[in-house]
């Protein structure tokens, strides 16, 4: 794919065989406030050079979907004007306009099926929205569509959370708690749904990992692990503000792509800035975990080949 640029750190790091972890900017474009979104992305690089791996931020520049951005393409999208949020149907127009934008879990997933990176840290995917089950992220079926481990804390606690559950299970993506039992609720530690699976360990991550792609399924793993105790938020207080945050929305008449920034404002207006940590927390968090199962990954990868990479 001739719009897809793959910078030369990320190229030497391939073939030098070193471990990769793939970045979504979404987040940075679309779900942070500034300056904490540009401090955030730097800093998440920072953390996993740190612990072993190399980072790989995706995102689109100039017409241009790119895998190991720069510093200054990620300040460009941190602080640009018109940038755009890039799922996978907004390739088209986004590339062939010249724009830029952050891509989602489902933009990156989409671009990375262009490399061998098999590792992808964010902070919560998107799902089905409460209230309309026919708005459904398509990060979910992305995720059905591409191989990866995707580490995350669940998906947006502003979505509707057993609903998305159930289109991963038909999207066949397994979802594998790492050291807990339940569905993390991105800002809360439980969701109080049950996970598929239980795992306490990377090497069973990855050995995990290697049993569904040997099977010849084409889907990712979904890794989840709740966002670090000191910064979570209490259910009922995360429950509470997104109720009222939604409400907002309704009166207001937010819709379509500007109903989730707008939710995770408000959230963390109502929550006096706590959601905010909460969710700079968890993506450090992730990050360090994502390094962690690249680098595990990159020592069985051996019993990748013949199996068509991410992208099957």
């Amino acid at each position: 794919m001739e719009d897809v640029k793959i910078a030369e750190k990320v190229k030497q790091a391939q073939w030098k065989k070193k471990p990769l972890v793939a970045l979504e900017t979404a987040v940075v474009t679309h779900g942070l406030p500034s300056p904490q979104n540009l401090q955030l992305a730097l800093a998440l690089e920072e953390l996993i050079e740190t612990a072993g791996a190399v980072p790989a931020t995706v995102g689109v520049v100039d017409g241009v979907a790119k895998v190991g951005l720069t510093e200054e393409e990620i300040r460009g999208l941190a602080e640009g004007e018109g940038v755009r949020k890039v799922g996978p149907r907004d390739f088209s127009t986004v590339l062939a306009g010249g724009e830029s934008g952050g891509t989602t879990v489902g933009g990156t997933l989409h671009v990375l099926k262009h490399t061998d990176i098999m590792v992808l840290a964010t902070g919560g995917i998107g799902g089905v929205h409460r209230g309309n089950s026919f708005d459904v992220s398509a990060d979910l079926t992305t995720l059905g569509d591409n191989r990866a481990i995707v580490v995350c804390s669940g998906a947006k606690s502003i979505l509707d959370l057993p609903a998305t559950l159930e289109v991963l299970e038909t999207q066949a993506v397994p979802v594998l708690g790492y050291q807990c039992d339940h569905f993390p609720a991105f800002y809360a530690r439980s969701s109080g749904l049950p996970v598929q699976m239980r795992v306490d360990d990377i090497e069973q991550v990855v050995e995990m990992a290697r049993s569904h792609w040997g099977m010849g399924m084409g889907s990712s793993l979904l890794l989840v692990v709740p966002p670090p105790g000191e910064d979570a938020l209490e259910r009922e207080e995360m429950e509470t503000a997104v109720e009222n945050a939604l409400k907002e929305a309704e009166d207001q008449k937010i819709s379509g792509g500007d109903v989730t920034p707008f939710l995770l404002d408000r959230v963390s207006d109502l929550t006096e800035g706590k959601s905010l940590q909460a969710n700079l927390s968890l993506l450090r968090n992730n990050a360090l975990l994502a390094a962690e199962v690249a680098k595990e990954y990159h020592k069985e990868k051996g019993w990748e080949i013949g199996f068509g990479g991410s992208g099957g």
